[in-house]
């Protein structure tokens, strides 16, 4: 497949049991997952049986995604089929970048590990949420949130919805906001305000820790979340950094499809990415991989091919 694109799922898709299906099918993906579970012990319980209040903690969503990512990616590149870039929402860009080669996959699973407990003691200092923001422009997003002390656009997802991050004590007034302004909200799945300046102290501890990593140039294109372009310059500070700033998903589909990318492969559960790319573009192939019948399509179509 040419001109394709790895895209890796971010919190708030996961569910119980995501996953299991795969581990039982690949002997790829089991081996990827016994030996994170030796890094992390409990992870495989975690990820098949744990109830969806524990899964959607932060310090446990992280590590449950990133290890599923890794074993679907493993599974694809044994079958030969490897991306042309990579490109990752929030937690995503991790596995993005160890698909690139970054890092090891066991290498981004300790960064992962890192990075969850980091985020998971910043929740727990600040009373955060998060909420989708629907039928309204970026620009009137904008100007409702500059209204209030603690609300932030984080997340530019696709034309007609963002993502805030906010205060507890103003989420309801802000949705009323929306509402008077013909928009609509809903709350995401999710523990804490990422990708906002509550995350500012994980942020600073994060780059800190980094330091402890080697990183290597991408051997392919990895699109920042960041900038919304491919990745430049120094990635510890721009990955450190992404954990307090917005995600433009927006920029980073059309920055790809402007760069040759035609078709894409969503790596993780459910097809919240492959829908996002579709209300962007229409002209990009999407699948979804995160599902032993979706990989199973994705190989017979390969193989027809």
């Amino acid at each position: 497949m040419d001109n394709l694109a790895f895209v890796f799922s971010g919190q708030g898709a996961q569910y119980p049991g995501m996953g299991k299906d795969i581990y039982d099918a690949f002997p790829a993906a089991g081996k990827v997952l016994d030996d994170l579970d030796k890094r992390r012990s409990g992870l495989k319980e975690l990820i098949f049986s744990s109830s969806e209040e524990t899964l959607m903690q932060t310090a446990n969503t992280q590590c449950a995604m990133y290890a599923l990512e890794a074993m679907i990616t493993a599974v694809l590149e044994e079958e030969g089929i490897k991306p042309s870039c990579t490109a990752g929402f929030s937690l995503g860009e991790l596995t993005a970048l160890a698909a690139a080669g970054v890092y090891s996959m066991e290498d981004g699973f300790e960064i992962t590990r890192i990075r969850a407990a980091l985020m998971q003691e910043a929740t727990e200092k600040t009373d955060a949420v998060m909420d989708a923001v629907l039928k309204l422009q970026d620009a009137t997003v904008e100007k409702l949130a500059a209204q209030y002390r603690s609300i932030y656009p984080v997340n530019y997802n696709s034309p007609g919805q963002v993502v805030v991050a906010a205060a507890r004590n103003e989420v309801e007034a802000f949705e009323e906001s929306v509402k008077a302004s013909g928009g609509r909200t809903m709350r995401l799945r999710v523990s804490g305000g990422f990708h906002s300046p509550f995350m500012s102290t994980a942020a600073d501890r994060f780059l800190e820790q980094l330091d402890a990593f080697s990183f290597s140039a991408p051997s392919i294109p990895v699109w920042s979340n960041v900038s919304g372009r491919k990745y430049e310059g120094n990635i510890k500070a721009a990955l450190a950094l992404q954990i307090k700033s917005p995600v433009r998903w927006v920029d980073i589909v059309e920055d790809m499809i402007r760069c040759g990318v035609t078709s894409v492969i969503e790596i993780g559960p459910g097809s919240t990415l492959t829908g996002l790319i579709r209300r962007i573009s229409r002209d990009v192939k999407t699948y979804n991989a995160g599902t032993a019948e979706g990989v199973n399509r994705i190989l017979e179509e390969v193989r027809n091919v």
